[in-house]
C-alpha cells in the first residue's frame, strides 16, 4: 500500500498496489516514411558522397502560429496513438517559436513534442502539454515512450497534467505554474524524470510511486510515496529519507543536456549543450546557454529505408546522425568511431538489429552524443543491442565524456525478442542519463525463455555515472557494474515477474540475481535513491535473499535504498547483501536501509 500523502493530496486520492505491469509494445515493422531521395556526388575516387541536410519527412510535424487549425492536427495524431502502445507510428510534433493559444496537446504513444526556440520560453503556449489516462480506466503505468521539450507552458487552470511512467521525459520545459504528475481521478502512476526545467509554481507527484528531477528549478514539491530523488535541484525539500522519501543532493556531478534541433532564423540547427560539473538549476536560465550549434547539413538526415550501410558510410565521411521517427532495420552493426559524433532520434526513432547483431557500437572516443533512440532486440540473440566502447577500453574521457540521453532498450513485448546484455559500457567517464532498459512483461512474444535476456545494464568501464537509471525485469543481474568510482543518482528496478520457481533463478547459493551487483573486485562505488521491487507472479513464494549486492569495503557506499514487495507476490529477505529488515505479507511498504556500510 502506498505511503500516506500529505495534506497537498485530496483526501479522496485512493491507496493502491502496484499493478502487473501490462505494457504494450509497438509492433516494429512498417513506416509510412519514404527513403530520402540521395542525389550523390563524387566523393573520392569510389566512394559516393552522401548529402547532409534535406527534409524531415513526412512524420515530423511542423508548426508556426499562422498555421490553420493546429488543434486538430494536434488531437488527429492523439486519436491514432492514444493507446497504440503495440503501433508502428513515429511522430515528432515541432512548434516554430512563437505564442500558441488555445493549445492542448495531448501526448500519445511514440509521440514527442518540442519547441525549435533556442529556449524553452521562445515558444509559448497559453495552454497545455497533456497526459492522462483515461484510455486505461485511469491507470497510467502503461503511459510510456512518449516527451516533452524546450517549450514555455501557461496552463490554462494554472497546473499542467503529465501523468507518465518509465520513458517518458520532460525536458528543457519551462511550466508558468503547477505541475500534477498524477492522472485525473489520482489512479497509479510509475514514473518518471524531469531535467533542465523550470517549474514556477509546485510539482504534485501524489500517486506516484518514484521519480527524479536533475538541474531544475522548482517552487515546491508535494509528497512523496516511496523514492523521489533530486540533484541540482532548486526548490528541492531537504534530505529526509525515509520519512517523507526525498533524497536530495545540493548538485549533479557531471551533466549534459540532451541536444535538441532548432532554428537558427530559417535554418535548421542541432544545438549540443556543454558538460557541466556540479550543476545546479537550468542550462539555460541565465540566458543563451552554453554549447555549440551544428547546422543540419553536417547531419545525414536517416529515414525509413535507409540501411546500416549506408549509415555507416555516412558516419564514416564525416556526418552526424539524424533520425527521423520510424523504425529501422539493420542488419549490420552501426559504427560510430568518430569523436563528437552526435547521433540524435525524433519521435522515438526505434532501431531493431536483424541476424542477431549488435545495433549500435560507439568507439573508445571522446564525446559522441547518442540520444533519442529506442533500441528494440530482433529475433535472432544479440550478445548485446548497445556498446559503448569495446572489450578492453582504456581511454580517459573525463573532459568531454560519451552521453547516452534517453536512449531505451527493451526485449521482446512487439514480439519474441533476445539478448544477452541490454548495454554494455566499457568506455570509461560515460554518462549514461536517463535509460530504461526492459524485458518485456508483457505482449507479444513473453516468456521466461522466450524473450531471454540475462543482463540489463552491465558496465566494464571506470568513473561511469548513471543519473536517472530505470532497469527491470531481466532474468539474471539487471545491473552489474564491474568498473571502478561508478556511481548512481536514482535507480529504480523490479526484478522479472515470470520466474517460474525459486530454481530458475538460484545463483550459487544465493536466491536470487541482485537487481544492482557491484563486483567484488570493486573499491570504490556510491549510490543514491535506488529502489528494487518484486511482484513473482507465477510463483509467489520465490524469495529473493536482496535488492542490492555489494562488497563491504570503506569505499562502497550507498544512501537510501528500498526494497518492496508489490502486494506480498514475493518476498526480499534482506536490502543489501544480509543487512536491512525483510518484507511480508500481502501490504507493499518498502523495507528501507539509510546507508551502507
Amino acid at each position: 500500500m502506498q505511503a500516506p500523502p500529505t495534506s497537498s493530496a485530496p483526501p479522496t486520492a485512493p491507496r493502491r498496489h502496484r499493478r502487473s505491469k501490462a505494457v504494450g509494445f509497438a509492433a516494429l515493422a512498417v513506416s509510412l516514411l519514404m527513403a530520402f531521395p540521395t542525389a550523390q556526388s563524387a566523393f573520392g575516387d569510389e566512394t559516393a558522397e552522401l548529402p547532409g541536410g534535406g527534409d524531415l519527412g513526412p512524420n515530423v510535424l511542423v508548426f508556426d502560429p499562422s498555421t490553420p487549425d493546429i488543434q486538430g492536427k494536434v488531437d488527429e495524431v492523439f486519436k491514432k496513438q492514444e493507446s497504440n502502445q503495440f503501433g508502428t507510428d513515429r511522430y515528432a510534433l515541432m512548434f516554430k517559436p512563437g505564442t500558441y493559444d488555445n493549445i492542448n496537446a495531448q501526448i500519445g504513444f511514440y509521440t514527442s513534442i518540442a519547441g525549435l526556440g533556442l529556449n524553452p520560453d521562445d515558444t509559448t503556449f497559453n495552454g497545455d502539454v497533456t497526459v492522462d489516462a483515461g484510455w486505461f480506466d485511469g491507470n497510467a503505468t502503461q503511459n510510456f515512450w512518449r516527451s516533452a521539450e524546450n517549450l514555455a507552458l501557461n496552463p490554462v487552470s494554472g497546473t499542467n497534467r503529465w501523468a507518465v511512467s518509465q520513458a517518458a521525459p520532460f525536458r528543457r520545459m519551462h511550466v508558468k505554474g503547477g505541475l500534477n504528475l498524477a492522472p485525473d481521478g489520482y489512479g497509479w502512476a510509475s514514473g518518471g524524470y524531469i531535467a533542465d526545467s523550470k517549474i514556477d509554481g509546485e510539482v504534485g507527484p501524489y500517486s506516484q510511486q518514484q521519480w527524479y528531477t536533475r538541474d531544475s528549478s522548482i517552487g515546491g514539491w508535494g509528497n512523496g510515496v516511496w523514492n523521489m530523488t533530486f540533484s541540482g535541484v532548486e526548490g528541492a525539500p531537504a534530505q529526509s529519507f525515509p520519512e517523507p522519501p526525498y533524497t536530495t543532493l545540493d548538485n549533479t556531478p557531471v551533466s549534459r543536456e540532451k541536444p535538441f534541433l532548432y532554428l537558427d532564423g530559417d535554418d535548421y540547427k542541432v544545438f549540443v549543450p556543454a558538460k557541466r560539473t556540479n550543476a545546479r538549476g537550468t542550462s539555460w536560465g541565465n540566458g543563451t546557454p552554453q554549447g555549440e550549434s551544428i547546422p543540419l547539413d553536417q547531419f545525414y538526415v536517416v529515414k525509413p529505408g535507409a540501411t546500416a550501410e549506408t549509415i555507416n558510410a555516412a558516419v564514416d565521411q564525416g556526418l552526424h546522425l539524424l533520425f527521423t521517427p520510424g523504425v529501422y532495420h539493420v542488419d549490420q552493426t552501426i559504427d560510430i568511431d568518430r569523436a563528437d559524433t552526435v547521433a540524435l532520434g525524433l519521435g522515438l526513432a526505434t532501431i531493431i538489429p536483424d541476424n542477431g547483431v549488435t545495433a549500435v557500437k560507439v568507439g573508445d572516443v571522446d564525446g559522441v552524443k547518442l540520444a533519442g533512440l529506442l533500441i528494440d532486440a530482433g529475433t535472432t540473440n544479440s550478445e548485446s543491442l548497445i556498446e559503448v566502447g569495446p572489450e578492453g577500453s582504456s581511454a580517459n574521457h573525463s573532459d568531454n565524456p560519451t552521453s547516452l540521453q534517453d536512449v531505451f532498450v527493451r526485449v521482446g513485448g512487439a514480439g519474441a525478442g533476445k539478448a544477452t546484455n541490454g548495454l554494455v559500457v566499457n568506455s570509461n567517464d560515460t554518462i549514461i542519463d536517463h535509460t530504461w532498459l526492459w524485458r518485456a512483461d508483457h505482449g507479444d512474444g513473453v516468456g521466461w525463455e522466450t524473450n531471454r535476456s540475462d543482463y540489463g545494464l552491465t558496465v566494464n568501464g571506470d568513473n561511469v555515472l548513471a543519473t536517472g537509471l530505470f532497469v527491470e525485469h531481466f532474468n539474471k543481474y539487471d545491473v552489474q557494474w564491474n568498473g571502478e568510482n561508478g556511481k548512481t543518482i536514482f535507480f529504480q528496478n523490479e526484478k522479472a515477474y515470470d520466474a517460474p520457481n525459486q530454481a530458475a533463478i538460484q545463483n550459487g547459493d544465493i536466491k536470487g540475481y541482485a537487481a544492482y551487483k557491484v563486483a567484488d573486485s570493486v573499491t570504490t562505488h556510491e549510490g543514491w535513491g535506488m529502489g528494487s521491487y518484486c511482484y513473482f507472479n507465477v510463483d509467489p513464494t520465490i524469495r529473493q535473499q536482496h535488492g542490492f549486492q555489494a562488497p563491504v569495503k570503506p569505499g562502497v557506499k550507498f544512501h537510501d535504498l528500498l526494497v518492496v514487495s508489490l502486494g506480498g507476490q514475493g518476498q526480499y529477505d534482506h536490502v543489501i547483501n544480509d543487512t536491512g529488515s525483510p518484507t511480508s505479507g500481502t501490504d507493499t511498504i518498502p523495507s528501507q536501509v539509510v546507508s551502507f556500510p
